[in-house]
């Protein structure tokens, strides 16, 4: 009976031992996932077949290092999150040499520059999320999950908002206050407050010099998004509206805004047929801007995504979209049409060849003849 009794002890210790050890194992192992760590690169080989400034071939890249770390995970305090995003972007600038379109052909074109794109906090709320810090706009608002795809710098952020005002967008981005609400799992409701002219790379190199001026203004955005189905299909809609409000100095005198640039932009994405790892999703993006000093006072862009096109387990995604331009200064309206095709090779690195057709490139002011690129992209993170 001793040694029985013995044997239980030395049993209960021994699984006290080893329960004690396997919670010190998963205790730390949370603490490790507190931090987020990922390194990626893309890189884009552009060949302007015809028309345009001049014809040919280049190649431009961007690499990015992000850092977060998780309060709660952390067993700090809940709800809390630090976001560091360090970018290098390098190589040739198509559009700007070759092309000579105003929507820009590839969406990572910046010139040669090593900089910290995003550096925030955000803490969540019961139902509200707010952050604070250097943002880019286009995370949270004006933004498409299928347009996502495309290579076209119109299929992220619509260029009422890139072309009429300098935005906190890539590359450049500004300190801003932003605002989230979820009153449900359908609704949000979003605001946002940002430095209204970020500080161009020629005195801002690294974009570590933040000075908020009140000569720069101010810009404010806010959005509605609502996520529903159709059919059992999910679909996200988003309305959104901004005021760019701009003072100058004058003598070094702050005069009275010289002008509020202000508009309006809906968004929708849409799935409308599945099947097992197959599916087709639309999309469509319409912007507006009614404001005297805006040089596109609309933009609309419709497009197509199909998931599973040769891939049974559906790593792979054909996609087909236009992008229209319209100017107010005089200059012919642009349209882009592209073609894409997105495949997952392995877990970690994609290859993505493109084509682009520009009719009537506005960017240079003059008349060039429409343009025909064939382009690759490939990208690898870890």
């Amino acid at each position: 009976m001793k040694r029985n009794k013995s044997l239980l002890v030395l049993s209960l210790a021994i699984l006290s031992s080893f329960t004690t050890s396997l919670f010190a194992q998963e205790a730390a192992k949370e603490k490790e996932e507190a931090f987020s760590f990922e390194v990626s690169y893309v890189g884009d080989l552009i060949n302007n077949l015809s028309g345009g400034i001049k014809t040919g071939s280049s190649y431009l890249g961007m690499a990015n290092i992000r850092l977060g770390f998780d309060t709660e995970k952390a067993e700090l305090w809940n709800g809390g999150q630090f976001y560091v995003n360090a970018a290098n972007t390098h190589g040739a600038t198509p559009s700007a040499d070759m092309l000579g379109d105003m929507q820009v052909i590839s969406n990572i074109e910046a010139g040669n520059h090593s900089y910290l794109q995003e550096l925030w906090y955000k803490q969540v709320l019961n139902k509200v999320e707010l952050t604070i810090g250097l943002q880019d706009l286009n995370v949270e608002f004006a933004n498409s999950q299928y347009g996502s795809l495309f290579m076209n710098s119109s299929f992220g952020i619509l260029p009422v908002i890139s072309t009429n005002f300098s935005a906190p967008i890539f590359p450049l981005t500004t300190l801003g206050v932003t605002a989230k609400w979820s009153p449900s799992e359908k609704i949000s409701i979003l605001g946002a407050v940002y430095d209204g002219n970020p500080t161009d790379f020629a005195f801002n190199p690294y974009n570590v010099k933040w000075r908020l001026s009140s000569g720069d203004g101010v810009l404010a955005i806010t959005e509605l998004q609502y996520n529903t189905t159709v059919n059992s299909l999910p679909g996200t809609y988003k309305l959104g509206a901004y005021s760019h409000r701009h003072r100058f100095k004058k003598n070094g005198v702050i005069n009275s805004p010289d002008y509020n640039l202000v508009g309006f932009y809906a968004y929708g994405d849409q799935e409308v047929w599945k099947r097992n790892n197959k599916a087709l999703g639309l999309f469509a993006q319409l912007g507006y801007s009614p404001s005297d000093v805006s040089t596109n006072n609309y933009y609309i862009g419709l497009g197509t995504n199909y998931t599973g096109l040769f891939s049974e387990k559906g790593s792979d995604i054909l996609g087909l979209a236009v992008a229209h331009q319209h100017f107010t200064d005089g200059l012919s309206s642009e349209t882009t049409i592209e073609l894409t095709y997105h495949y997952l090779l392995t877990k970690n690195i994609f290859i993505q060849p493109d084509i682009q057709y520009v009719i009537n490139p506005a960017g240079t002011g003059e008349t060039l003849d429409n343009c025909f690129t064939c382009n690759m992209r490939f990208g690898i993170s870890f």
